[in-house]
C-alpha cells in the first residue's frame, strides 16, 4: 500500500530537528532507521503531515563510555549494538538483545532510538533496559531531560517522549563486579518479535547474596513492566534454584496480559513465568563468573 502524501524534511543537525519539531508540532514524525514507522505509514496506520528524516546525523550515532556510564545514541543500530566492543564488555545483555531482534536486514537499518520511540508491546530493547536500570535523554529546543526507562513506558506505544522533544541518548550505569544480566525471549516465529521477553539483572554480594536484583518483561502486558514481586522475592537472599523458582511465579501479578491470534494471555502469562526462572538463573550464573569490571 502507498503511504499518504507527506512533506520530506532532512536536516543535517540535531537542533535543525528539533526547530523542525517546534515549528511542526504533532504534526511531524521523526524517520531514524523506518523500521516501524514505514510500515504503518503504508498501512495507513499512521499519516504524518511531515517526515524529519534523521538518519545521516553522525552526532546520533555515538557509542561511548565515561567514567561510571555507557552512551549510546539514539541512532546506533541494532548491529551497531550488537557488534561493538564497549557493549559487549560493559553491557552484554544489551548485545544479546539486539542480536536477536528481527532479521539481519531489519538489524542493519533499525535503531535503538527508533524502537523505544515506537514502544510496541512486544519489543526487546524495553525489558532489557528496565533490567539495567537505563536511563532515556530527551532533548527539545531549550533544554535535556533525564527519564529513568521505567517511568519512559506509559502504555501501549505510548511514552513520555514530547511531540517537540527528541530521544538523544540512552545511558546505562557501568556494571559492579559479581554481577550478571541476561535476556531470553519466545519469538513469534514469523515476525521475530517477543510473544513473551524477560530480562534478568542481578549482583552478590561475597558471600554470595543477592543484593540487588531487576527482572524487566516484555510482550505480556501493554507496555513493558519491573516484576517487582519477583524482584522482593529474590534481593537480600541466596538466588538457589528454589528461591528463583518461587519468586518466578509472581512474574505475571498485576499485569492485564495480551491476547491474540499468536497467544493466549494464560499462554503469556505462563511463558513469563518460565523466562523469568531461566533468565534469573543465567544472570545469577553470570554473576558469579564475574570477578571484576574492566
Amino acid at each position: 500500500m502507498i503511504p499518504a502524501a507527506f512533506t520530506y524534511h532532512r536536516p543535517k543537525t540535531t537542533a535543525a530537528v528539533l526547530r523542525l519539531l517546534q515549528t511542526l508540532g504533532p504534526d511531524a514524525r521523526v524517520l531514524g532507521g523506518g523500521q516501524s514507522l514505514l510500515p504503518m505509514m503504508k498501512l495507513r496506520l499512521a499519516s504524518p503531515a511531515h517526515l524529519i528524516d534523521i538518519s545521516r546525523i553522525a552526532a546520533l550515532r555515538r557509542i561511548r563510555k565515561t567514567q561510571d556510564r555507557l552512551h549510546i545514541g539514539a541512532m546506533a543500530t541494532h548491529w551497531m549494538i550488537e557488534t561493538s566492543p564497549v557493549i559487549r564488555r560493559l553491557a552484554p545483555a544489551l548485545a544479546e538483545t539486539a542480536s536477536v531482534i528481527g532479521d539481519l536486514q531489519v538489524r542493519n537499518l533499525g535503531t535503538i532510538g527508533g524502537s523505544l520511540a515506537h514502544a510496541d508491546p512486544a519489543a526487546d530493547y524495553p525489558a532489557t533496559l528496565l533490567a539495567l536500570d537505563a536511563e532515556l535523554i530527551l532533548q527539545d529546543g531549550s533544554a535535556t531531560r533525564v527519564v529513568p526507562a521505567a517511568e519512559f513506558f506509559q502504555g501501549l506505544m505510548t511514552t513520555a517522549l514530547r511531540s517537540d522533544e527528541l530521544l538523544i541518548e540512552i545511558s546505562i550505569p557501568a556494571p559492579v563486579a559479581r554481577s550478571g544480566a541476561a535476556y531470553l525471549k519466545m519469538p513469534n516465529p514469523a515476525s521475530g518479535f517477543a510473544l513473551t521477553g524477560v530480562a534478568a539483572a542481578m549482583a552478590l554480594d561475597g558471600e554470595g547474596q543477592c543484593i540487588a536484583v531487576r527482572v524487566g518483561v516484555t510482550g505480556v502486558g501493554p507496555a513493558a513492566y519491573r516484576a517487582q514481586g519477583v524482584e522482593l522475592a529474590v534481593v537480600g537472599r541466596e538466588p538457589s534454584e528454589a528461591v528463583l523458582a518461587a519468586a518466578s511465579a509472581a512474574a505475571g501479578d498485576g499485569v492485564d496480559a495480551n491476547s491474540d491470534l499468536h497467544a493466549s494471555a494464560a499462554y503469556r502469562q505462563h511463558l513469563a513465568r518460565v523466562l523469568t526462572r531461566r533468565a534469573l538463573v543465567l544472570a545469577r550464573d553470570r554473576a558469579q563468573s564475574r570477578r571484576r569490571v574492566r
